[in-house]
């Protein structure tokens, strides 16, 4: 990466940082772009330069949020389930602790934030839609070696999508309550972990079921 390069990137974080500590303490809508950019040290038509809407500055790894799912699906193993590539993705986010999932101490203030904001919660389902729409795609152009069909079925593709990503966000969404509701981060892994292993297992055995000829 370059020194120009290098020193935009700088900007992007440093904007995104201060944002991110005023929506911490006074919540997403009451907080302006241009306090943001006071803060950041930098002019209001730069923060728009880098982030062009608000909601962006909350949610500025939106694109590899909505990748997300599809990554797991198109660098899974050769021969591997995709389903099982979301699940094993989703686990070892668990065992690891990953900050996505809300579980990091601090997590209540950040999720709270978008709790009290319509807009946010808005972009959080625009980013549950493109997330959901780009699986479709990785599961047309790297299906399952149980239904090698479903490569050139393109409803079949966005089925198995919808299943597989509304899994994976009602597994976030319970890991959300729970947390929210003052439920230790240890508890709620140990209940979430087996409970989605076997959500998604259903999900698999569904796709082999197919495939030996056990649906109608």
């Amino acid at each position: 990466m370059g020194l120009r390069e290098t020193k935009k990137q700088q900007t992007r974080t440093a904007i995104a940082d201060a944002a991110l500590g005023l929506f911490l303490e006074h919540g997403f809508d009451r907080v302006t772009v241009a306090e943001v950019a006071r803060q950041a040290g930098v002019s209001t038509n730069t923060a728009f330069n880098y982030f062009p809407a608000k909601e962006d500055l909350f949610f500025d790894r939106q694109a590899e949020a909505e990748d997300h799912l599809a990554g797991l699906v198109r660098d899974r193993a050769p021969g591997t389930c995709p389903v099982e590539a979301v699940r094993d993705g989703l686990l070892t986010a668990l065992r690891k602790n990953e900050p996505m999932l809300g579980l990091h101490p601090g997590a209540v203030r950040f999720l709270r934030v978008i709790h009290d904001s319509p807009a946010l919660r808005a972009r959080e389902r625009e980013i549950g839609e493109h997330a959901e729409a780009a699986l479709a795609v990785a599961l047309a152009e790297h299906p399952s070696p149980a239904t090698p069909g479903d490569g050139t079925d393109p409803l079949a593709s966005a089925l198995l999508a919808g299943a597989v990503a509304g899994t994976h966000r009602a597994v976030l969404g319970e890991i959300r309550r729970r947390v929210m509701s003052g439920e230790p981060a240890a508890r709620v892994r140990d209940a979430v972990a087996p409970a989605a292993l076997r959500a998604f297992d259903r999900l698999c055995l569904g796709q082999h079921a197919e495939t030996a000829g056990k649906h109608p």
